[in-house]
C-alpha cells in the first residue's frame, strides 16, 4: 500500500468526519476508500480477539497473577515480559529503573509515541479461590497489574504483525513500582520519554462494566501527598503545667487548625482533601511529654491548590507551635509514602484516545468519569508530555468480577484483554496522522 494511501486511511479511520471533506473523481473510488479504512480497524479487532492471541494473553495474565513480586522485586515479570518480547522478535532495552523494561517497535524515527504497563503487585493475601490463585504467601495482583503487562504484550503483537501501517516509533513501556508511587519518577530519570511526542495508559477496573472505556479532559485524579509533623516542647509533671511547654495541646490546636484550611479557605468548588489520621504523644497519663507527633495525608485536583495546601499545612502547624511556646517540624518525604502530582489529561491526547476507543468498543460504551480523589503515578509522565490515562471497565457479575482494587476478592473479567490490547495499538496506529495536523479534535 502507498504511504500516502495509508496516511489517508489512518486520518479517515481515527479522526472525525465532521474534521474534514474529501473529494474523489468517481463514487467507485470514494466506496473503495471507505471499504479499506473499514478493513484497516477489522484488521485490528481481528488481531486482537483471535483465539489464538487471546489465549496467549490470557496464559501471560495467569502466569504473572501466579507469581506476583513486589515493587523493584519484578525479576520474573520482568523475564517474562522479555521472553514474550524476543518470540515476537521486539528490541528492548532492559534493566531501566532496577526491573523496567523498555521496547520500541515502528520506524525508529520521529515521531514517538509511549504505551505504559505497571508491573508491580500488593502486599495482600488473595481470598480468590480460582486455578491460578497467587502462589506467594501476602502477595497478589489485586490491582490489575497483571492484565495491564498482557494487554501490552498483546498491543505489541498486533502492532508487530502491523508495522507495515506504522509511520510511528512506539515506545512500550513496562514499569516497575507504581504502587510505591516512585516507578514512573524513576523511568523518567532513564530517559524513557526522550523523544516522545504523548503517552497513553490505561487502567482496569469493576468501576464501569467490562468494554466500557472512562476518561476526562485535564484534572481527573488527585494529587496525594503525606506528611508528618513533630511539635518539640518541654514536659514535667501534669499537675504543675505552668512550668512546661505543652505538646500536647500544641498538637491538638494543630489538628483542629488544620480543618479549617478546607473548610475555611479553599473554594468549595475546588475539592480537596487533609485528613489528619495518627497521633501520638507520651506514655503516662500524668506526664507532659516533651514532644508530641501527628500526620496524616492532604489531596488536591489542581496543581496549584495541590501545592498551597502543603504550604499551608506547614504554615498552620508551625504558627500553632509558636502559640504554645513550643516549635514545629513538618516532613512531607518519604519513601513509604511519595508525594504524588495530580493526574491531568492534554486536552488533545484525551480527545485521540477516546476516539480510537468509540472505535474500538463502540460509541455508546464511552462515558465521562468523574474525579477520582484516587492518585497514580502515571502523573509523573503527564508532566513531562503530553497524554491521557483511561479507565477499562472489567465489572462483570457472572465471573466474580466486583471488587475494587486492592481488595483481596480482587477479580478481572479476562474478556478485557482484547480490548486494552486493541486500544493500545490503535492509538499508536493513529498518532502519526493526529500529530501532522494542527487542528483540534
Amino acid at each position: 500500500m502507498d504511504h500516502h494511501l495509508r496516511l489517508i486511511l489512518l486520518l479517515f479511520l481515527f479522526l472525525p468526519t465532521t474534521c474534514f471533506s474529501f473529494s474523489f473523481q468517481t463514487p467507485s473510488s470514494n466506496n473503495e476508500f471507505s471499504n479499506q479504512s473499514s478493513s484497516l480497524k477489522q484488521q485490528i479487532l481481528e488481531l486482537a480477539n483471535s483465539p489464538r492471541t487471546v489465549k496467549w494473553m490470557k496464559r501471560i495474565r495467569r502466569e504473572i497473577h501466579e507469581h506476583p513480586e513486589l515493587a523493584y522485586e519484578e525479576f520474573r515479570t520482568s523475564a517474562i515480559i522479555r521472553r514474550e518480547l524476543d518470540l515476537l522478535g521486539v528490541g528492548y532495552k532492559w534493566p531501566v529503573a532496577g526491573t523496567g523494561v523498555v521496547a520500541k517497535i515502528g520506524s525508529g524515527s520521529p515521531p514517538f509515541v509511549a504505551l505504559r504497563a505497571d508491573m508491580d503487585a500488593l502486599p495482600i493475601q488473595e481470598m480468590v479461590d480460582w486455578d491460578h490463585k497467587s502462589k506467594v504467601d501476602g502477595k497478589m495482583h489485586a490491582c490489575a497489574h497483571d492484565a495491564h503487562v498482557a494487554m501490552l504484550l498483546g498491543a505489541a503483537k498486533i502492532l508487530q504483525e502491523m508495522q507495515d501501517m506504522l509511520q510511528t516509533t512506539v515506545v512500550l513501556i513496562f514499569q516497575p513500582a507504581e504502587e510505591r508511587g516512585t516507578g514512573a519518577k524513576d523511568m523518567i530519570q532513564e530517559q524513557v520519554l526522550q523523544d516522545v511526542g504523548a503517552i497513553l495508559g490505561l487502567h482496569l477496573g469493576a468501576a464501569y462494566p467490562t468494554g466500557v472505556v472512562a476518561s476526562r479532559p485535564g484534572e481527573f485524579l488527585a494529587g496525594c501527598g503525606s506528611f508528618k509533623a513533630k511539635i518539640n516542647g518541654k514536659g514535667g509533671l501534669a499537675g504543675v503545667p505552668h512550668h512546661c511547654f505543652d505538646p500536647v495541646l500544641a498538637a491538638s490546636t494543630s489538628v483542629i487548625s488544620l480543618q479549617n484550611i478546607v473548610s475555611r479557605e479553599a473554594d468549595p468548588l475546588d475539592s480537596q482533601v487533609l485528613s489528619v489520621a495518627m497521633i501520638h504523644a507520651g506514655s503516662a497519663h500524668d506526664i507532659i511529654p516533651d514532644s508530641a507527633t501527628f500526620g496524616g495525608t492532604y489531596r488536591a485536583f489542581s496543581k496549584k491548590s495541590f501545592y498551597g495546601l502543603r504550604k499551608r499545612i506547614e504554615e498552620v502547624i508551625k504558627g500553632q507551635a509558636e502559640v504554645h511556646r513550643c516549635s514545629g517540624e513538618v516532613e512531607f518525604f518519604g519513601n513509604e509514602h511519595p508525594t504524588i502530582p495530580p493526574t491531568t489529561n492534554d486536552v488533545r491526547i484525551y480527545q485521540l484516545a477516546r476516539l480510537v476507543s468509540s472505535k474500538i468498543v463502540g460509541e455508546d460504551n464511552i462515558e465521562l468519569a468523574p474525579l477520582f480523589t484516587g492518585s497514580e503515578d502515571f502523573a509523573f509522565y503527564l508532566e513531562k508530555v503530553p497524554g491521557s490515562f483511561v479507565l477499562v471497565g472489567t465489572r462483570n457479575e457472572k465471573s466474580g468480577s466486583i471488587h475494587p482494587a486492592h481488595s483481596p476478592y480482587f477479580f478481572i473479567d479476562e474478556d478485557v484483554l482484547p480490548i486494552g490490547a486493541a486500544i493500545h495499538a490503535a492509538f499508536a496506529l493513529s498518532f502519526n496522522s493526529y500529530s501532522t495536523n494542527s487542528f483540534l479534535l
